[in-house]
């Protein structure tokens, strides 16, 4: 199998470029449709109408009804044939940038993510992730294409709660553990190849850069401003996770996240902070090393992120819930079987059980 790599054709991480939106989309459509919530409206619409002064382009607004579901793309497909747009713009989080990217495939037109939170690495990678109209996980939609452009404006980034900065940081953290676990398996990544030695790189240094900025930045975002670890945190959190967990591969800590999604107390959390905890899993089912879990849990820890089953709200989940969530994350098709050994609902159980524990005795 070849080795490939994918990435966005362009990626722009400043403060203030949202300003500039026109002129850095000017190649690739003129008329945008803007995926958003009310709220993300509110953030952006002075910076894009700025950025459209001058010129006789429009952007014509839709909000987002908060499920990236194929009911809710089949209705952004339609309300964006009938606007007359040429160019699909997701702003907002990783639903809105998913739903976008969906929407743009199948409506056969280029798409621009524009991330208002650093809470996913959503933006680069060249998938959705389907849910059911209720939130439980269904599939992946893989697409053929990375979007066209990733913009990110750090003002806009640095000015939102801190915990959704934090909940990124828990996305990332799986990216090395996992492009780790394909590479010693030879699995697939998400574009159809093998790990290449710059995407296992790049997610060395996305690791490397949470422990080393993520403290740094959380308290940085805490008062709303924005620091150089801060520009280093949502690059990681956006560019290296997202460049990396899709040429590197995914395995066991977002199939867990996955399995968690069949209990709907999980559901008020986001995704990174589950996706923190599967993190915790796989190196349960990986048996690594103290010193491994070690650092992981007192980074966790560290910047606030899940480390047991009741950080999770799930403390009183059955024997029975729990092996439902483990027997989800074996589903067939599922990433946890890109692991470098054979998985079993009952092992994934066990390590669910053994990672809490650990959680608790860490703390």
């Amino acid at each position: 199998m070849a080795k490939i790599i994918g990435s966005p054709s362009r990626y722009v991480q400043g403060a203030g470029e949202l300003s500039h939106l026109r002129e850095h989309v000017a190649l690739l459509g003129k008329n945008l449709f803007i995926l958003t919530s009310p709220s993300g409206r509110g953030r952006v619409e002075g910076k894009i109408a700025k950025s459209l002064e001058g010129s006789d382009a429009k952007a014509v607004y839709e909000v987002f009804n908060g499920e990236c579901c194929m009911t809710e793309i089949n209705r952004i497909k339609a309300a964006f044939d009938a606007s007359g747009c040429d160019l699909i713009v997701g702003i907002g989080g990783g639903k809105i940038h998913d739903t976008a990217k969906a929407a743009a495939y199948y409506s056969k037109v280029p798409v621009v993510i524009v991330p208002t939170i650093a809470s996913t690495d959503a933006p680069c990678s060249a998938l959705s992730v389907i849910y059911t109209d209720d939130g439980v996980f269904e599939k992946y939609l893989f697409l053929p294409a990375n979007p066209n452009m990733v913009l990110v404006d750090t003002e806009i980034v640095a000015a939102a709660p801190a915990r959704l900065l934090v909940s990124g940081m828990g996305d990332a953290l799986a990216t090395y553990f996992e492009a780790r676990a394909c590479r010693d398996s030879n699995a697939g990544n998400c574009v159809g190849g093998t790990i290449t030695l710059a995407a296992m790189q790049l997610a060395r240094l996305c690791y490397e850069t949470l422990l080393s900025d993520g403290l740094k930045a959380k308290l940085a975002v805490e008062r709303k401003v924005c620091t150089k670890a801060v520009e280093n945190i949502i690059e990681a959190n956006t560019y290296l996770s997202g460049v990396g967990f899709e040429s590197g591969g995914l395995a066991g800590a977002h199939a867990i996240h996955n399995g968690l999604t069949a209990l709907p107390a999980t559901h008020a959390f986001y995704h990174g902070e589950k996706v923190a905890f599967g993190t915790l899993v796989q190196l349960v089912l990986e048996n690594a090393s103290t010193e491994e879990l070690a650092e992981v849990l007192d980074f966790c820890a560290t910047v606030g992120l899940p480390t047991t089953l009741a950080d999770l709200d799930i403390a009183d989940a059955t024997e029975e819930q729990l092996m439902e969530v483990a027997k989800l994350a074996c589903a067939d098709g599922d990433t946890l079987h890109n692991m470098p050994f054979p998985v079993t609902p009952e092992g994934v159980y066990a390590a669910i059980v053994a990672a809490d524990q650990l959680g608790c005795q860490y703390k």
